[in-house]
Formats: structure tokens, C-alpha cells, sequence
């Protein structure tokens, strides 16, 4: 039986909760988010797994997110445990080379992905998007530059675009 470890935690942004299996990071909920949660997540992906709170697992993926969260770092270093559609993985991988600091448009990573017409279901793949901060979803904008949707809002999405346009502070850690 598969075990997803749990854990809640306080950051700049508000309450945060991730789950994470032995291969890695697979979930990060953001606080207000909108979607079907953590429960959700797991009747999709992982129906027999038992659940465990557990803080310990997740001090590195915990050190990194709030690191991120004070402007001191650029990229992470996790494991990921990514589990989607065929589409969605292309999407987010395509997401994970967006350099820290830069957009694309919907439109931009579907040619990426070699599919120029799928600027839509690149929409609806950001979306579905279960690890957004570290999977960087906020990253992608319109094409006429406005921000278009973000699960944790568009006040967090313009907050954390802001945050990386300023560049990283000191101490940064790569």
C-alpha cells in the first residue's frame, strides 16, 4: 500500500499543505485554493493510499518553499512525484524550464510542447497543476500579457510574478 506523508505549515503567503510519496513531492495546496484539494488529488491518483501526517518527511521541501516565499530562492531542488495525463506532464515540464523572473503566454508553451493550437488545454493543464509554486503555473500569462487564472488567485499570482521581477535577495540560494 502506498503512503502519502502529509504536513501543514505556516508561510508569508498564509497556511500551506503538501503530500509526498517515497519518489517524491506530489502535491502543494495553496491557501484558497480552488479545486478538489488533497482529497481529491488522492481518489484520482493514489485511491489506496493511507494518508499520514508526518512533519519530518518534508523539512527540506518545507526549508525550500518558505526560502522561495522570502525572495531568497530561485529554483528547487525536490524530488517530484509528478502523476497526470500524458498532456499534463508534457505541460508541466514544460512549466519547470520557465526561468525564475520570466512569463509565457498559454500560446507560447503549447508551441513548446509542439501543439501551437492547444493554447486552451495548456490552460486547463495549468490548472490541474498539483504542485503550483514549485511546478511554476503562476508563470503563465495571456497572450495579451493580463494574468489569466491561478488557483491560489490572481492577487497571489501578481504577488509572486512581482516577487521575482524584483530579483532574488540577498542571500539567494540557487
Amino acid at each position: 500500500m502506498e503512503r502519502v506523508h502529509t504536513a501543514r505549515f505556516d508561510s508569508p503567503i498564509g497556511v500551506l499543505r503538501l503530500a509526498a510519496t517515497s519518489r517524491g513531492l506530489v502535491y502543494l495546496e495553496l491557501p484558497h485554493a480552488s479545486g478538489r484539494g488533497l482529497a481529491g488529488w488522492c481518489v484520482r491518483f493514489a485511491p489506496e493510499a493511507e494518508l499520514e501526517e508526518a512533519w519530518a518527511p518534508h523539512r527540506a521541501t518545507i526549508a525550500q518553499v518558505l526560502e522561495y516565499l522570502d525572495g531568497k530562492r530561485t529554483a528547487f531542488d525536490l524530488p517530484l512525484d509528478l502523476r497526470g495525463t500524458p498532456f499534463q506532464l508534457e505541460v508541466w515540464e514544460a512549466l519547470l524550464r520557465i526561468p525564475y523572473g520570466e512569463t509565457r503566454s498559454y500560446a507560447d508553451v503549447a508551441r513548446e510542447i509542439g501543439r501551437p493550437t492547444a493554447a486552451h488545454p495548456v490552460g486547463a493543464a495549468n490548472g490541474a497543476n498539483p504542485i503550483p509554486l514549485v511546478v511554476p503555473c503562476h508563470r503563465v500569462i495571456s497572450a495579451d500579457r493580463k494574468l489569466g487564472g491561478y488557483g491560489g488567485g490572481l492577487e497571489l499570482k501578481a504577488r509572486l510574478l512581482a516577487m521575482e521581477r524584483s530579483g532574488p535577495r540577498q542571500g539567494q540560494l540557487l
